[in-house]
């Protein structure tokens, strides 16, 4: 297996160390930001500087302006971490520790492409919008998201790129001062607040069959229990979930929103792939973060593991669950894992945000016995000295035993 980390450009720019010290854990390969939403990071170990605000979702490196000239959604620059390519210096820096670079680009999350641009997000059945969700069904957020692919991951120095949020989002964000959490919504009432209603989706529905006002009266209705104080209802697992979704919605209509969406969420992914491969040179790793129940939305896509497998190099799967978590995240992605594609299990190894870091040896066995061929370390930026010495003790011991490279 390989292993490699999460790292953000501020993690490694202004620390002559950084590079070092990660290659020191035995890290061979880092996922390095290129474009991200906006955050508030702690930085515990780096000497300039211990929080991080990333105000907006931003690139960080220089844009080709060429390629945005003329177009309303476009990407935004930063300037909370010095220099003109951010990107490129840390991915320098990487490079001379001998850790491999891949870019890491965040597509269809961005709160102030949203606020600026309204027509262009999610809307629920309610008619509220949701700024940091572009709807993934419009023209020009397809248009947005395949140049913003090809430029943000085809970075000079980068040997492939993971693309997250590459499909559906909704409801679910972390929002400042996040108080949503007052209905008790669940998997199922997430999923219909995260159903999209603009005029493009309106129109997507009734292609396949589906009313749209029908269709958005019946999301109200399965939703009013919720809103009433009700228990939502206790779907244990994907299958589960859908299953509850489809008798809430009903025979008509969820098989209508399950393929206007899929579909949707397939062409984006095409899409986006095709215009990363486009711009790569031979050998370029193209993977997604990704969840194997297609109607999952968020940063880890809902998709076909059948179908993203057969389009992209491979997909990096959240794994830091229990162990019947873990085998349902990966099962699904390794039955379909052919030569030359990859299922990476990634898992959080930051104490302070529920990661296990003392047991990561242990668990990347596990994966590995799931069909896992890589592991991804979220987040060696973010994580203390004690975490990161944990990591290094884990990935220490499987290179030992030769279940790492």
């Amino acid at each position: 297996m390989r292993a490699a980390a999460f790292v953000y450009p501020w993690d490694i720019v202004g620390d002559p160390a950084a590079a070092g010290r990660l290659a020191g854990l035995g890290v061979r390969q880092a996922t390095l930001a290129a474009a991200y939403h906006s955050t508030r990071a702690l930085t515990p170990d780096h000497p300039g500087h211990r929080v991080v605000t990333a105000r907006h979702s931003a690139i960080y490196y220089p844009p080709g302006e060429d390629r945005w000239a003329g177009r309303a959604l476009r990407p935004y620059r930063q300037d909370w971490v010095p220099g003109a390519d951010p990107f490129g210096e840390a991915a320098a820096a990487l490079a001379g520790a001998g850790i491999e670079v891949h870019s890491w680009v965040i597509l269809a999350h961005n709160s102030r492409l949203g606020e600026e641009h309204p027509e262009a997000t999610v809307r629920n059945a309610y008619g509220d919008r949701y700024p940091w969700a572009p709807c993934i069904a419009r023209e020009e957020v397809r248009a947005y998201a395949t140049t913003l692919a090809a430029e943000a991951a085809v970075r000079p120095g980068a040997a492939g790129t993971e693309l997250e949020s590459c499909g559906w989002y909704g409801l679910a964000h972390l929002h400042a001062h996040d108080k949503i959490g007052g209905a008790p919504l669940g998997p199922v009432g997430t999923y219909l607040m995260s159903l999209c209603f603009c005029e493009v989706c309106r129109a997507g529905y009734a292609a396949e069959g589906a009313d749209p006002e029908e269709l958005r009266a019946a999301v109200v209705r399965a939703l009013d229990p919720a809103f009433s104080g009700r228990p939502a209802p206790a779907a244990g697992d994907r299958e589960a979930e859908w299953t509850e979704i489809a008798a809430l919605l009903g025979d008509r209509l969820a098989p209508a929103v399950a393929a206007w969406r899929a579909g949707a969420a397939t062409a984006f992914q095409r899409e986006t792939v095709a215009a990363v491969r486009a711009a790569a040179p031979p050998g370029f790793r193209v993977l997604l973060h990704a969840d194997p129940a297609p109607h999952r939305c968020g940063a880890n896509v809902g998709v076909d593991p059948a179908g993203v497998l057969a389009h992209a190099d491979g997909v990096v799967v959240p794994c830091t669950g229990d162990a019947a978590e873990r085998a349902a995240a990966l099962g699904p992605f390794a039955a379909h894992r052919g030569t030359g594609t990859t299922v990476a299990a990634n898992l959080t190894v930051v104490t302070g945000m529920g990661g296990r870091p003392g047991t990561l040896a242990a668990d990347a066995e596990h994966a590995a016995s799931l069909g896992a061929d890589e592991l991804r370390l979220y987040h060696a930026g973010l994580a203390t000295r004690a975490d990161l010495d944990a990591v290094a003790a884990a990935l220490g011991r499987l290179g030992r035993e030769g279940a790492i490279a």
